[in-house]
């Protein structure tokens, strides 16, 4: 592996490792904050590795850049379960709005409707 291949790979891989950490712990924003970097070192290894013969010698860092990988996609999906999951509470506690309510003419009654009385005394 050529010298701009390693440290790209172990750029990513630090990357990779800060963002598992921050989904583990839930932290979604700060998860979110690292996608940038993310994104940029995930191009440079690509480009580093397009530029880079093959070389098996550092197999040690392709397996720790495939494992955290790994770990990242399941964190990621873990994420999202639990993100949908807060959501549905969100949306069960707020609860269905209410029905419409229809006025004498039959239009949609505006407004909270007040009490009425009727009286037939003169």
């Amino acid at each position: 592996m050529t010298h701009a291949l390693t440290a790209a790979a172990t750029a990513l891989a630090d990357v990779l490792a800060e963002e598992n950490a921050a989904l583990a712990a839930l932290d979604l924003g700060a998860a979110a904050a690292l996608l940038a970097q993310k994104q940029a070192a995930a191009t440079a290894f690509a480009q580093a590795q397009a530029d880079a013969p093959p070389i098996a010698d550092q197999l040690p860092l392709a397996v720790r850049l495939r494992d955290l990988a790994d770990e990242n996609r399941r964190l990621l999906e873990h994420a999202i379960r639990v993100q949908g999951r807060v959501l549905g509470m969100l949306a069960r506690a707020l609860g269905k709005p209410p029905a419409p309510r229809y006025g004498a003419t039959g239009t949609l009654a505006g407004g909270a409707v007040a009490p009425v009385i009727v009286s037939a005394r003169v």
